[in-house]
C-alpha cells in the first residue's frame, strides 16, 4: 500500500467510536429512561404477540393502530380546552382525570380500529383459506392505506404536543433522578400486562384464546367459537397499543404524525421476538430489554447508533435463541 495512504488511514478518525466512559456516567440514567421507554415497546409489543400466538400472523398493521391511538390522545386532550405550548396548572387528581379520560378515549379507537382490520382485511382472507403469504402482504397494503388516512384528515405536519402531565423529580437512584412519569410509565406497563395475563390464563375468553393459539381445529370441535375468540384478540391487543399511545405521547417531545408508527411499530415487532413472539412474559421482557439496549448503545456508540444497536442485539440473541429468550408459543408457554 502506498505509504501516504497508510497514514492517511492512521490520521483518519474512525468511523465508530466506543465512549465507555459516557456509558459508565450516564448508566442509571439510561436504565431509569429505558425501563420508562420499554414499557410502551412491550404493551405494543403484546398485541403483535397475540395476534402471533392465535393466528401465525405477523399483523404489521397494528402498528398503525397504535398511531391512531396518540391522535386519539391528542385529539382528546385539544376537545377539552387543552393547547399546544400551554402550562395548564392542575390539580393532581385533575391531571389524572384527564389523562384516563385520553387514555380511555386511544384504547376505544385503538381497539375499534384493530378490529375493523380484522373484520375487512383478514376475514376475509381467512374465509377464502388464503396462503399466509397473502396476509402478510394484506397487513402490509393495510398499514400503508392507514397512514394515507391519516394524512388526509391531518396533514403531513406533526401535530404540536399537548402535555398536561410535566416531570418531576421524585427521588433519586445512585445518582438518577427518577421522575413520575417515569414511575407512571413502568408501573402502567406492568400493570397493564398483569391484567392482560389474567386475562388469558383465568378466564372463559382467555382459555379460549389459548386453545385456539394451541389446536384452532380440536378447539372449535370442543366448542370454542374460533371467530369471537380472534376478534377479542384483535381488540385486546388494540386496547393495549391505545394505552402505549398515551404514554408515548405523555414521554416523547413529538407530537403525533401519521407515520409516526413505523419505526416505533418494527421497535415493538423487534422486542416480541426478542422475548420469545407468542409469549406474554417475552413480549414484556423484550419491551424492557430493547429499551435498555437502546440506551446503553446511544451512550457507548453515539445517538445516530440508538436504532441500530438494537437490531444487531436481536440477530446476537437468534443466533444463540432461534425462539428469543423465553420462546414459546401462546398456546404452550405457561404465561
Amino acid at each position: 500500500m502506498n505509504p501516504a495512504m497508510t497514514a492517511a488511514l492512521v490520521q483518519t478518525d474512525s468511523w465508530i467510536q466506543f465512549d465507555v466512559h459516557g456509558l459508565a456516567d450516564q448508566f442509571w440514567n439510561n436504565t431509569v429512561d429505558g425501563l420508562a421507554q420499554g414499557g410502551i415497546y412491550a404493551l405494543i409489543a403484546l398485541g403483535y404477540t397475540l395476534v402471533y400466538g392465535v393466528l401465525k400472523l405477523i399483523n404489521f398493521a397494528h402498528s398503525e393502530v397504535f398511531i391512531v391511538g396518540t391522535f386519539a390522545t391528542w385529539l382528546t386532550f385539544w376537545l377539552l380546552g387543552f393547547r399546544p405550548g400551554s402550562d395548564p396548572q392542575l390539580s393532581t387528581i385533575e391531571i389524572i382525570a384527564f389523562l384516563l379520560l385520553a387514555g380511555i378515549a386511544a384504547m376505544a379507537v385503538s381497539g375499534l380500529v384493530a378490529v375493523g382490520l380484522e373484520r375487512v382485511a383478514y376475514r376475509p382472507l381467512r374465509n377464502r383459506n388464503a396462503p399466509r403469504l397473502v396476509f402478510l402482504i394484506t397487513a402490509i397494503g393495510a398499514s400503508f392505506a392507514i397512514q394515507q388516512i391519516l394524512k388526509l384528515i391531518f396533514g403531513l405536519n406533526q401535530q404540536p404536543q399537548i402535555r398536561l402531565l410535566q416531570p418531576e423529580p421524585l427521588f433519586r437512584i445512585f445518582g438518577a433522578v427518577v421522575t413520575n412519569r417515569d414511575i407512571i410509565l413502568f408501573v402502567a406497563a406492568v400493570l397493564l400486562w398483569f391484567v392482560a395475563d389474567y386475562f388469558v390464563n383465568k378466564t372463559r375468553l382467555g382459555r379460549g384464546i389459548r386453545a385456539v393459539a394451541q389446536d384452532p381445529d380440536t378447539a372449535t370441535l370442543m366448542g370454542v367459537n374460533k371467530e369471537r375468540v380472534i376478534v377479542v384478540t384483535f381488540l385486546v391487543g388494540g386496547l393495549l397499543a391505545g394505552a402505549a399511545a398515551l404514554f408515548y405521547m405523555m414521554k416523547i417531545p413529538q407530537g403525533a404524525i401519521y407515520n409516526g408508527g413505523f419505526l416505533l411499530g418494527i421497535k415493538a415487532f423487534t422486542a416480541a421476538v426478542l422475548g420469545g413472539i407468542g409469549n406474554l412474559r417475552g413480549a414484556l421482557l423484550g419491551g424492557f430489554v430493547l429499551g435498555l439496549v437502546e440506551n446503553y448503545g446511544q451512550s457507548l456508540l453515539g445517538g445516530e447508533w440508538k436504532d441500530i444497536v438494537a437490531f444487531v442485539v436481536l440477530v446476537i440473541v437468534l443466533m444463540f435463541r432461534p425462539t428469543g429468550i423465553l420462546g414459546e408459543s401462546l398456546g404452550k408457554a405457561r404465561v
